[in-house]
């Protein structure tokens, strides 16, 4: 099974924060291959950027981490073609970020699900294939 999880749930995965629980048992059933979580080719700038701003870690930790979101084997896809125009509408219709619009464009595009814990994300774009982290079972 493919889901898409974006840069807010794998941030959780290296900083404790609420529903950190629920996305380290997502990991875990990834590392596991009972389920692949794919990314738009973005994510691993989103999620270093957002670990980099935390503050929680110095520059040889952050290398690190990039070594170590390589080796989870994401599933990436670039913006193109029909991805491209899916976020673009997607971003346009909702006035949302292309960042965050990616994340759903690929979900919907997959046609999965796409969690989150960017709670600004799903009151945004009310979609059923938006979860929030604290819901993933």
């Amino acid at each position: 099974m493919e889901v898409v999880a974006d840069a807010s749930v794998i941030v959780k995965w290296f900083i404790e924060e609420q529903d950190s629980d629920k996305a380290l048992i997502l990991r875990d059933r990834h590392i596991s291959g009972e389920i692949t979580i794919s990314l738009p080719e973005l994510a691993p700038y989103e999620i270093l950027n957002a670990l980099k701003w935390s503050r929680v870690y110095d520059e040889g930790e952050l290398r690190q981490i990039g070594v170590s979101l390589n080796k989870y084997g994401f599933k990436t896809y670039p913006l193109t073609g029909e991805l491209k125009r899916e976020t673009i509408e997607i971003a346009m219709r909702f006035d949302a970020t292309i960042y965050d619009a990616s994340y759903v464009a690929l979900a919907r595009h997959l046609d999965t699900t796409l969690y989150t814990a960017d709670q600004g994300l799903i009151r945004k774009i009310r979609l059923p294939s938006i979860i929030p982290i604290s819901e993933f079972k």
